[in-house]
């Protein structure tokens, strides 16, 4: 299937995409962390009707509903509009120094300026993990930050 994105400035990003039944559907991700998602009509193809909005605490929720564990993408899409502003990822490897701790032993954050926004395990996704949530072997965890800061917490979860 083709999604198309589009940058919003000063809003956030839309993706677009027709679905099996030829519906034009767009979701606007905006740099609140709510959503929108809309129809667009046959006749005027800029013009969406609204189907229903959800915070980002909704959103999150219909993702993992969906098995849809896109939370890295969308915050590495929002990080284009913030110059500096980087995204990665860093998986935390069976047996490592963090396997089985929780996420606040590593102080990432404070070592490095670079925030730990998600924790995906398989099919789950855990958004906005506190310092207690326990890290497992084979986690991914979702990184936002300067190019060296999420350079640092690899460094500093790889040992």
């Amino acid at each position: 299937m083709d999604v198309t994105e589009v940058l919003l400035p000063g809003v956030g990003l839309r993706y677009e995409f027709t679905n099996h039944r030829g519906d034009r559907i767009g979701v606007v991700a905006r740099r609140t962390g709510d959503f929108e998602v809309v129809v667009y009509g046959e006749d005027d193809p800029d013009e969406g009707r609204s189907v229903f909005e959800l915070n980002d605490e909704e959103a999150d929720a219909v993702a993992e509903i969906l098995g849809a564990p896109r939370i890295a993408e969308r915050f590495a899409d929002l990080t284009k509009e913030v110059p500096g502003l980087a995204s990665g990822q860093v998986e935390v490897r069976a047996g490592s120094a963090y396997d089985g701790r929780p996420l606040g032993d590593t102080r990432a954050r404070t070592r490095t300026g670079a925030s730990i926004v998600a924790v995906v395990r398989g099919e789950e996704v855990i958004a906005s993990p506190t310092p207690r949530t326990g890290l497992l072997g084979g986690d991914v965890l979702v990184v936002i930050g300067t190019h060296e800061g999420i350079a640092g917490v690899a460094q500093i979860i790889r040992g």
